[in-house]
């Protein structure tokens, strides 16, 4: 081994130690023991998909939020994050992940990266994660928080609308703010046999839909209750 990989390859061990004794600091056994409360509260709601459990399981919540809300920040509730959005209650979240029917490697569009907590649980899935945030303010924030935190996606600021058709066609497409109507753009950019799952209406509730794409013009939807969301914003001229 040539003495450039070698130290290359210790510095990148140095990184990676550092890493985990920051995160040790950060992520004490006590937030361990209040996500395992939360996946227990979890299991009570009717959530039974033990990947997503165990993603939701691993993922530091906490550090998703304002350290004013620490102690609250694995109940089961909605917080505001700024830029008037929120960071969605745990339950939603394993809820719209569940429906995506994630498998490793899927490569998956997130519309509304937010404070990066659902994209941090699609990668602990396996997923391969391009997230669209139309806030900067946000954007700006957690395109350095995750990579901080270890989780790599690629992160854009733009129109959810639009979604990103040079990276398309996508296996899954997760939208995390209530759209006033199901995005053609998204619907095109989803391949055949492809799951997106999108939470529809205009007013404070949703209703939770999984629209499946068996052929170019062939659309199977589903409905799965209603939930609340802040809205997906007016597109971009």
């Amino acid at each position: 081994m040539k003495i450039k990989e070698l130290i290359k390859l210790t510095l990148r061990g140095f990184r990676i130690l550092y890493f985990c004794a920051a995160m040790n600091k950060l992520d004490t056994y006590k937030h361990v023991g209040m996500r395992r409360k939360l996946v227990n509260e979890l299991k009570e709601l009717g959530v039974t998909h033990s990947e997503v459990l165990m993603a939701i399981d691993k993922v530091p919540r906490h550090l998703f939020l304002d350290k004013a809300f620490e102690k609250q920040a694995y109940e089961n509730i909605a917080f505001q994050i700024g830029a008037g959005q929120t960071i969605s209650q745990p339950y939603t979240v394993a809820t719209q992940s569940a429906l995506l029917e994630i498998k490793k490697g899927d490569k998956i569009l997130e519309i509304g990266t937010g404070s990066g907590y659902q994209t941090a649980v699609l990668l602990e899935l396996g997923a391969k994660v391009y997230s669209i945030e139309r806030q900067k303010e946000l954007f700006d924030k957690t395109k350095v928080l995750l990579p901080s935190l270890g989780y790599k996606a690629q992160l854009y600021y733009g129109d959810g609308y639009k979604g990103k058709s040079a990276f398309a066609p996508f296996d899954k497409v997760i939208i995390t703010c209530g759209a006033p109507f199901v995005p053609p753009a998204l619907v095109e950019q989803l391949k055949i046999g492809g799951i997106m799952v999108i939470p529809v209406g205009e007013g404070r509730v949703q209703s939770m839909k999984r629209i499946t794409k068996k052929a170019k013009d062939g659309l199977i939807e589903e409905e799965f209750g209603n939930f609340s969301f802040v809205p997906m914003l007016e597109e971009r001229q």
